[in-house]
């Protein structure tokens, strides 16, 4: 592959990155006043549910990848194809059994949440749930060339794609709010997008590519071991969609759509939160990967471990420390009013996701060294607990209920016993990184405390004044924490740059 082809989607990989929050902090808003409480709920609800219906890849797309990348490598042409074609006609039938699973959904919407809808909303419900459906059951057959356009490393195509997809989509989307379309006209939308992604996917792989698919007699053993590879991947969705989409599901049947509303709003913020941590680690993904390969003793591992887990704790203990100050009045001027509980839903969700986020170098270690399996069933288990935490607890405290029991699973699971897991299994020292991690945290502790007495003598009620609290805050803030909590290595990783820039604009 080309040099300037890894470097460019590297590059456009980050402009996706920041189009997608920026359409979460600029459009968000826009869309919650336009549509309302209501219909920004059914919307979640409906999306919630067929996020569950997503599972049913069970893993197989990442195991294409795989795969062609493997075949690539041998020079195995006509194997890639005939996988090409066992996989389409895979997924044709994954395609007709969510077709038949939303049905289900869709037929029995009445008795799911006719004690929380209206008739009109009940009716809504279903159009934008057919319509998902729908969406879907044309996504399963065709995502197939999405996964090969990644597995011949065509990045840059990829992503353009994905920037004029974002771009086209909420453009879209403003005009008709501002006619007075609302949830249904969204789904339409998305769809239509959708459809055409897939199909200019499957005229590049056909035309640019020359990717041919070949239907022969199904290898049974070598889908026995794409399967086997793909298990564990497939637990690690399943327990995504329980983590984040369960919510939404149970407070429509329980709690009502404008609950549903408010708890999404947290949700698309903590999306945002994880962003920053992802965005991270990749830089260091293929480095961790060869040495924990080579590596016996594990010493450079542990050292590298904690170098990353230092730098990624310098952009999430920012963000986590600035939303606990500023989050609450943020939340009310970006998504209005109503929308307040929001905040300490938000809250309950950052705090236990820190420690994982700041740590989520180790999973690139376990697949290294093929050794996810008592982390998938581990997450598969806790994230089952929490979903029967959710149920009781949503229906006594409503969103934040349902938020203690995802916090409480995440902290039982992500944090306690997989740190006792990293350090007795893995060999990482766990009890230096975390020395690391308290010696960092003096500074921003300090500066929370102080900050916090401070704003309770002034008022941040309109924008304006809440981005000059968060300015000041940010003026005294990171020049502390870069002089005191952050060592020489993590120092020049921000002045080295600056210093090669500054040599540049002089010359």
């Amino acid at each position: 592959m080309p040099i300037s082809q890894l470097k460019t989607g590297a590059l456009l990989s980050y402009v996706v990155l920041v189009l997608h929050n920026l359409v979460g902090l600029l459009y968000t808003p826009f869309m919650l006043r336009m549509m309302g409480k209501s219909e920004y709920g059914l919307y979640s609800i409906a999306a919630s549910i067929v996020a569950y219906l997503t599972i049913l890849d069970l893993g197989f797309g990442n195991a294409i990848v795989r795969y062609t990348a493997k075949f690539r490598a041998e020079n195995k042409r006509e194997e890639q194809y005939e996988m090409f074609g066992m996989f389409f006609l895979l997924y044709c039938g994954l395609g007709l059994i969510a077709l038949m699973a939303g049905g289900v959904l869709y037929w029995n919407a009445e008795n799911i949440f006719e004690a929380s809808m209206t008739t009109n909303e009940l009716s809504r419900t279903k159009i934008i749930l057919a319509l998902m459906i729908f969406n879907l059951v044309i996504t399963f057959p065709f995502s197939l060339f999405g996964s090969i356009i990644t597995a011949y490393e065509q990045f840059v195509f990829q992503k353009v794609i994905a920037i004029v997809r974002i771009i086209l989509n909420t453009a879209t989307m403003i005009v008709l709010l501002n006619l007075g379309y609302k949830a249904i006209a969204m789904v339409v939308v998305t769809t239509f997008f959708n459809i055409l992604t897939l199909g200019l996917n499957f005229g590049y792989c056909k035309h640019y590519l020359n990717i041919k698919m070949k239907f022969v007699k199904f290898k049974w053993s070598f889908l026995k071991e794409v399967s086997i590879y793909s298990f564990w991947i497939f637990l690690n969705v399943i327990m995504d969609r329980i983590y984040w989409s369960t919510g939404q599901f149970i407070l429509g049947a329980y709690a009502g759509t404008a609950v549903v509303a408010v708890f999404a709003v947290a949700i698309s913020l903590e999306h945002m939160y994880m962003s920053f941590s992802t965005a991270i680690s990749g830089v260091f993904l293929p480095k961790v990967t060869a040495m924990a390969v080579r590596e016996s003793d594990g010493r450079a591992i542990s050292d590298l471990f904690i170098k990353t887990g230092r730098i990624q704790y310098c952009v999430m203990i920012l963000v986590l420390s600035g939303f606990f100050l500023f989050g609450r009045q943020f939340i009310h001027l970006w998504a209005g009013d109503g929308y307040d509980e929001a905040y300490i839903i938000a809250m309950l969700f950052f705090v236990p996701l820190t420690v994982p986020l700041i740590q989520n170098l180790g999973i690139t270690i376990l697949q290294a060294r093929n050794q996810m399996r008592f982390r998938s069933l581990l997450y598969l288990v806790i994230s089952l607990v929490s979903l029967g935490a959710q149920i009781p607890l949503s229906k006594l405290y409503g969103g934040i209920g349902c938020a203690c029991a995802i916090a409480g699973a995440l902290t039982l699971g992500q944090i306690l016993v997989m740190n006792v897991y990293y350090q007795v299994k893995q060999k990482i020292d766990i009890v230096s990184f975390w020395i690391e991690i308290v010696k960092m945290s003096v500074v921003p502790a300090v500066m929370t405390v102080l900050t916090y007495y401070v704003l309770q003598q002034y008022a941040l009620d309109s924008v304006v004044k809440l981005i000059a609290g968060i300015v000041v805050y940010l003026v005294i803030y990171l020049p502390l924490f870069f002089k005191i909590s952050m060592n020489d290595y993590e120092r020049d990783l921000i002045l080295k740059p600056i210093k090669k820039f500054l040599k540049k604009g002089i010359a």
